[in-house]
């Protein structure tokens, strides 16, 4: 047995007890050793020598590794995630190698690799960024003028997480008048399907709600055998505040929601904002369902995704409308137009306010609509046979809607900051804020939108018989066209809050004609006061 022999059987366990002492090897593995061919063993001797070549020139690299101080680089980031990579590669045979993403960041301008993981390839990315930074000084000397270039590759590496909320919702038209028929499932069916046996509900409503329709509201679920929890709030914009959201927090509490079950949400625009808010809020977001009773709710907050309240702030001491909320979807939203002949001639009007504002910036032909029957409408709260068989009513509901749907729809995180379905929300929200102000959302709107058109007028966008023509129109739509609280200060301080709000620019929309409008971010003081005077000669 030769020293070589020994060594290449020690792979089958057998060891030296030093390197100076005589290998002893077991009898029986002597015996089989020596019952192999000459081939078989010559290829153990070479395979066992390779092994303990390539074992020796790793022990090699390590010790020179292990002398060389660790610096954050690219390439040891790059090294991180290949080896984390490589480790999986056999269970992700599928990947191709191109699988890496490379992009810029548009904030640093950093260059960064993004690579799929395993277990979550359309949704979780590990990745490198990369940065080059260089910093050049310039140094003076009586001789010389000396510039030096420091060049500084900064590395690092983490995970991107990417998701895509699935939000749809039905806006569904209802039956006229139909809602709390027994006959029409659709407000039950509204409520989501739960386990048999599950008969109970909850929904939020308005006092004028409550005193309206809570018998019927309550009739329509007793007849299907289910128990209504209903918690009554008070609609007013005054009542837009974080006691009325505890109060929903509280009663939901009580009454115990699950997780995947919609309550619903029945009154005004204020109500609506209000339960969506506590929507959004409870055990971090449960369904809702919105049953807008108001004309004004059922063009405008019904339809999108915004929520909020006004804030109270402590160190200003100030108020601010709708300052604190969210984007949360509805489950579903069911608009019965018959809620529209319980409201008065003025509330009413006030929801023209916001079709009228949709009519200037992107439909002339609603706006033909409202010129020809809007003030019927009004006197007849919606309710005029010969306009309802015409499909009038319904047209300019439906036109609202699918308006504002439109706007909304691919820009529902308002990441594009230029909105034409901001017209009229400018100078509106200071108007509506001043302590004691007697005027209403649609009302406000429309103050504001007709200061916009004097704007418009001003700088040529449009002359003086479409102005003519819209300011009759508002007027016999019973919606004020002034205010004696828009003065400069109160609309120079609105374009501030403009820039604060939509990022950095005023992005305020003025029609070019009727139906067609753009955003500008260069109003003036003089501008507005300009317009403040012109504002004078109407007869409002």
């Amino acid at each position: 047995m030769t020293i070589k022999a020994t060594r290449s059987v020690s792979s089958f366990g057998v060891s030296a007890n030093d390197s100076n002492s005589s290998p002893t090897v077991p009898k029986n593995v002597v015996e089989m050793w020596e019952s192999l061919s000459p081939e078989v063993r010559n290829a153990l001797i070479a395979a066992e020598l390779k092994v303990d070549s390539s074992s020796k020139q790793q022990q090699q690299r390590d010790r020179s590794e292990s002398s060389t101080p660790t610096v954050l680089s690219r390439s040891s980031s790059e090294l991180f995630f290949s080896e984390q990579n490589s480790s999986c590669e056999s269970s992700r045979s599928s990947y191709k190698e191109d699988s890496s993403q490379r992009e810029k960041c548009p904030v640093s301008g950093a260059t960064v690799i993004l690579t799929p993981v395993e277990r979550a390839p359309k949704n979780v990315f590990a990745f490198t960024k990369t940065q080059s930074l260089e910093k050049s000084e310039v140094v003076k000397t009586s001789s010389a003028t000396v510039t030096t270039t420091t060049k500084v590759v900064s590395t690092s590496r983490g995970w991107r997480n990417v998701f895509s909320l699935p939000i749809s919702y039905d806006v569904n038209m209802v039956a006229h008048g139909t809602l709390f028929d027994s006959v029409n499932s659709q407000l039950l069916d509204a409520t989501g399907v739960h386990p048999e046996g599950y008969n109970t509900r909850f929904a939020v409503v308005d006092t004028e709600v409550e005193a309206l329709y809570g018998d019927k509201l309550r009739m329509y679920f007793e007849e299907k055998g289910i128990e209504l929890t209903v918690c009554v709030i008070n609609g007013g914009e005054a009542d837009k505040r974080s006691e009325a959201v505890d109060k929903i927090l509280d009663e939901l509490c009580a009454y115990k929601l699950r997780r995947r079950e919609p309550f619903l949400a029945i009154g005004g625009g204020c109500v609506l904002d209000i339960a969506g808010m506590a929507a959004c809020l409870y055990r971090r977001g449960v369904p809702f369902v919105r049953v807008p009773t108001t004309l004004l709710a059922i063009v405008d907050a019904s339809v999108g995704v915004k929520n909020g309240i006004d804030y109270c702030c402590a160190v200003t001491d100030e108020t601010y409308k709708n300052r604190v909320g969210s984007f949360y979807a509805p489950s579903a939203c069911l608009l019965d137009p018959a809620f529209i002949a319980s409201q008065d001639e003025r509330n009413i009007s006030n929801g023209f306010g916001e079709i009228l504002k949709l009519a200037l910036v992107r439909s002339s032909d609603l706006f033909d609509l409202l010129e020809a029957h809007g003030k019927t409408l009004i006197d007849t709260r919606f309710e005029d046979e010969g306009l309802r068989k015409a499909g009038v009513s319904s047209r300019i509901i439906d036109l609202s809607i699918q308006i504002m749907l439109e706007e909304l729809g691919p820009n529902l995180w308002e990441t594009k900051l230029d909105r034409c379905v901001d017209y009229g929300h400018t100078f509106s929200k200071l108007l509506e804020m001043v302590p004691g102000a007697d005027i209403m959302h649609g009302e406000a709107v429309n103050v504001d939108g007709f200061f916009c058109v004097v704007l418009s007028y001003l700088r040529g966008y449009i002359d003086m018989d479409t102005v003519n023509r819209i300011f009759a129109c508002m007027k016999a739509l019973l919606l004020p066209t002034n205010s004696s609280d828009l003065k400069l200060e109160l609309a120079w301080q609105s374009c501030k809050d403009a820039i604060e709000h939509r990022h950095g620019e005023q992005r305020i929309p003025l029609i070019t004609e009727i139906g067609e409008s753009i955003c500008v971010s260069d109003i003036t003081e003089e501008e507005l006061e300009r317009a403040l005077e012109m504002m004078k000669t109407f007869n409002h």
